[in-house]
C-alpha cells in the first residue's frame, strides 16, 4: 500500500476561483472603469478599421488586409478576457469551469501567436515595399496574402492546441485558486499535485520558436530596411520610406514590451516586483495594445486619415 494518497479531482468536475488582482483589491472598481473604457474603445476602434478596409476598395492591399486581420485578433483576444475581469471586479463572479477556463487559455494563447504571426507578416510587407518596390505587386499578390493569413492561423492552432492536452493529463487534488484575472497555461498547470516539467519546458518551447523567431525575423526585416533606406541620397525619400514603417513599429514595440516585461518578470524578478504588478500588466497587456493600436493607424496612415475625414464630412453623404 502506498504510504499516502491524493485524493485526486476530474478535471471536468473542477471549480476555480479567479481572485481578480491580489493585493489591490480596493482598488478593483478604480481598475475596472479604465478596462471597461478601453475595452469598449478597443473593440469599436478596431471594427470601425475593418468595416474601412472592408468597404474601400483601395484598402484592398496586403499592409491593410494584415492590418484588419490583427484588429479583429485584438477585438478576439480582449473580448475572451475583458468581460471575465469586469465580471469579477464588478460583481465578484469569481468562478470559472474547468472546461471555460481551459477554453479561455487556449484562445488567449492562440490569439497572442496569431498577432505575433500576423506582425511578422507586416513587417514583411514593408520589407518588400521598401527594399523591392518595383516587384511589391508579385510578390505579394492576394493569393500569396491568403496564404500568410491562413499559415499564421494554422501555424497557431497547431502549436497552441497541445496545451489543452497538457493541463487535461495533469492530475488535480483540492488547489483551485487562480490569482489572477484570466487563465492561463502555467496558471492553470500550478494548481496541479503533478509533475509540471513538460508544460513548463513546452511552454519555454513555444515562446522561443514562435514568438522568439518571430522577433528575431522581424528585427532581421527592419535591419535590412535601415539599410536601404540610408542608401537613398535623397533626405525626404528617407523620411518618406520610414514614415511608411512608423505606425507598424510603435505596434510593434506596443505588443512585445509587456510580453517581455512578464515574460522576464516571472523568471527574474519574482522576488522583487511585487504579484500584483504582474497581473496589473497583463490585464492591461489584453486592452491596451488593442484599444491603441486602431489609433496609431488612423494617426500614421494618411490613407485611412483621408478615409475617416471623407465619412464624417458633414457633407458626406455617408453621414
Amino acid at each position: 500500500m502506498a504510504p499516502f494518497s491524493y485524493n485526486h479531482t476530474h478535471p471536468q468536475d473542477k471549480w476555480y476561483v479567479l481572485t481578480g488582482i491580489p493585493g489591490l483589491e480596493d482598488s478593483h472598481t478604480w481598475i475596472s472603469i479604465r478596462i471597461c473604457s478601453m475595452y469598449i474603445l478597443a473593440v469599436i476602434g478596431n471594427i470601425f478599421l475593418i468595416f474601412l478596409i472592408v468597404t474601400e476598395r483601395r484598402f484592398h492591399e496586403p499592409m491593410y488586409v494584415f492590418l484588419s486581420t490583427l484588429a479583429l485578433s485584438d477585438v478576439l483576444l480582449s473580448t475572451a478576457t475583458a468581460p471575465k475581469m469586469l465580471a469579477i471586479f464588478w460583481f465578484h463572479s469569481m468562478d470559472i469551469s474547468f472546461g471555460s477556463c481551459v477554453s479561455q487559455m487556449f484562445f488567449i494563447h492562440f490569439l497572442f501567436a496569431v498577432e505575433s504571426a500576423i506582425l511578422l507578416a507586416m513587417a514583411f510587407d514593408r520589407y518588400v515595399a521598401v527594399c523591392h518596390p518595383l516587384r511589391y505587386t508579385t510578390i505579394l499578390t492576394s493569393s500569396a496574402t491568403g496564404k500568410i493569413g491562413i499559415a499564421a492561423v494554422v501555424r497557431s492552432f497547431i502549436i497552441c492546441f497541445p496545451f489543452i492536452f497538457l493541463v487535461h493529463r495533469l492530475k488535480y487534488c483540492g488547489r483551485n485558486i487562480i490569482p489572477h484575472s484570466y487563465c492561463e497555461h502555467m496558471g492553470i498547470a500550478r494548481l496541479a499535485c503533478d509533475n509540471t516539467s513538460v508544460n513548463i519546458i513546452y511552454g519555454l518551447t513555444v515562446a522561443l520558436l514562435s514568438t522568439g523567431l518571430d522577433i528575431v525575423f522581424i528585427i532581421i526585416s527592419y535591419a535590412m530596411i535601415l539599410c536601404t533606406v540610408f542608401q537613398i541620397p535623397s533626405w525626404s525619400a528617407r523620411f518618406k520610406a520610414l514614415n511608411t514603417c512608423g505606425s507598424h513599429i510603435c505596434v510593434i514595440l506596443m505588443f512585445y514590451a509587456p510580453a517581455f516585461f512578464s515574460f522576464f518578470a516571472h523568471r527574474f524578478g519574482g522576488k522583487t516586483i511585487p504579484q500584483h504588478i504582474h497581473i496589473l500588466v497583463a490585464n492591461l497587456y489584453v486592452v491596451v495594445p488593442p484599444m491603441v493600436n486602431p489609433i496609431i493607424y488612423g494617426v500614421k496612415t494618411k490613407q485611412i486619415q483621408d478615409r475617416v475625414i471623407l465619412l464624417c464630412s458633414p457633407i458626406s453623404t455617408h453621414c
